[in-house]
C-alpha cells in the first residue's frame, strides 16, 4: 500500500500547511476575489486552488508562491528562511568558530 504525502508528515507541519491555506482564504475574501478569479490568476484549475486553501501538501511549492504574489504578499517566500534570522545556524556557526587560528604552514624551498 502506497502511503501519499500528507500521511507522511508530521501533526505540527499539517497544522501549519491548515493554517497557511486558511490565511489565503481569508486574504482571499479581504480582497474581494472569488475562488474562480484566484484561480485564473494562478493559472491553475478551481480544484487546485481549493486544495491551496485546504493546504494540501500535494500542491506544488510554485503554485502557492503564485498565491502570495497574487494576494501582494511578493517577498513573503523569499524571507522564510533568511540566514538572518537562523538562531540554530547562527549559534552552530559561534560553536565553530577556532579557539586559536595559526598561519597555515608554507612548503619549503628546495
Amino acid at each position: 500500500m502506497k502511503s501519499t504525502v500528507a500521511e507522511t508528515l508530521p501533526m505540527r507541519v499539517r497544522r501549519s500547511l491548515a493554517k497557511l491555506g486558511a490565511d489565503i482564504a481569508l486574504a482571499r475574501r479581504k480582497r474581494s476575489l472569488t475562488v474562480q478569479m484566484m484561480a485564473e490568476r494562478l493559472g491553475v484549475a478551481k480544484s487546485t486552488y481549493l486544495k491551496i486553501e485546504k493546504g494540501d501538501p500535494s500542491v506544488a511549492l510554485g503554485t502557492y508562491a503564485m498565491a502570495f504574489f497574487v494576494l501582494g504578499f511578493n517577498d513573503v517566500l523569499g524571507d522564510v528562511l533568511d540566514a538572518r534570522h537562523d538562531e540554530q545556524g547562527l549559534l552552530l556557526d559561534q560553536q565553530r568558530i577556532p579557539k586559536r587560528v595559526r598561519p597555515p604552514k608554507t612548503a619549503r624551498p628546495l
